[in-house]
């Protein structure tokens, strides 16, 4: 038996989303279905609010209504420490926490041969000219603890530092709660690595 077409379709649009399976988009599809028509169409006007409204920030990059960006307009911020991150949820998450006041550059990825992104690919020539026009400090890097993050970290490292700017990498280790005995080696390493004196 087949779905009726309509269904077929938004499972279609369903699938195109990262994790989302048949089995899944089919659910979501039945459930949409279901779904008052008022949030049917005001579901389908975030999804068009989104591609509309937000672009990049024209200085760090991250996704904003305004350009520039909030925070890159905001004088009170440290503008002599730009920590730079992957992706735009990076920056959500690390406002979260409401104790960081420097500045940000979003990468929009991560070095990868394999997959044959290359610095120009991602944002790099961006935070170079930064780093040339702005009175910048420190470079944060808070790339993800994988082989990609840490080439990625490593390259804008030897980039940067050169020019006297200082470099600093996030801490990678043992999560708070996190028992000994279930960490994998990797992150063993980096907690020992990261220790600091009490």
């Amino acid at each position: 038996m087949h779905y009726p077409e309509p269904i077929s379709r938004l499972m279609e649009s369903y699938m195109r989303l990262p994790g989302i399976g048949e089995k899944t988009a089919a659910r979501l599809a039945f459930y949409t279905v279901n779904m008052q028509e008022e949030d049917v169409t005001s579901f389908a006007k975030s999804l068009v609010s989104v591609k509309r409204d937000l672009h990049y920030c024209s200085i760090c990059g991250n996704l904003t209504e305004q350009d520039p960006c909030e925070i890159c307009s905001d004088k009170n911020r440290d503008q002599s420490v730009i920590l730079v991150v992957e992706h735009a949820k990076d920056v959500i998450s690390l406002e979260k926490m409401q104790e960081y006041r420097g500045l940000y550059h979003v990468l929009h990825g991560v070095l990868s041969p394999i997959e044959g992104t290359g610095p120009e690919d991602i944002n790099i020539p961006q935070l170079i000219k930064r780093l040339q026009s702005e009175e910048v400090k420190e470079v944060i890097l808070a790339t993800n603890a994988t082989a990609e993050g840490e080439a990625t970290a490593m390259y804008l490292s030897r980039l940067i530092k050169p020019a006297g700017i200082k470099v600093s990498r996030l801490a990678h280790g043992l999560s708070v709660g996190s028992d000994i005995e279930y960490a994998d080696e990797v992150t063993l390493l980096k907690a020992v690595e990261g220790r600091r004196e009490m």
